[in-house]
């Protein structure tokens, strides 16, 4: 009985961390929203680093990102993840002390390849 009460804790306090992480799910309508290149700051968009963390391109400058981590999305090293694939992203946000201060993300479907069977 202890163990499930402190697994049944630990997700509970392990989804309040996520929820603080992962932004808005509907964008403020008083702002601009912005079509991003979205992916892994250092193995993507050439940022310096040595841990992998999300990173956005806008207007050809990379940002790293404050407000959702590279794993918010699925496991960022997956086939799809953020450390092999670069995605299309709607976001709100503004770059502070050269950071991109994330306060809406929504990713973008992913176009298919033509010849591509589905």
């Amino acid at each position: 009985m202890k163990s499930v009460l402190i697994i049944l804790c630990s997700n509970f306090f392990i989804s309040i961390v996520w929820g603080q992480t992962t932004k808005s799910s509907s964008p403020d309508p008083n702002k601009k929203i912005q079509v991003a290149d979205i992916s892994c700051g250092k193995c993507k968009l050439g940022l310096p680093g040595k841990t992998c963390e999300l990173a956005i391109r806008i207007d050809d400058k990379a940002y790293y990102v404050d407000g959702a981590n590279i794993d918010s999305f699925g496991d960022a090293h997956a086939a799809d993840g953020f450390c092999n694939a670069i995605r299309k992203a709607e976001v709100q946000g503004g770059v502070v002390d050269n950071r991109f201060k994330l306060t809406y993300v929504k990713l973008l479907p992913e176009k298919k390849n033509k010849g591509t069977k589905n």
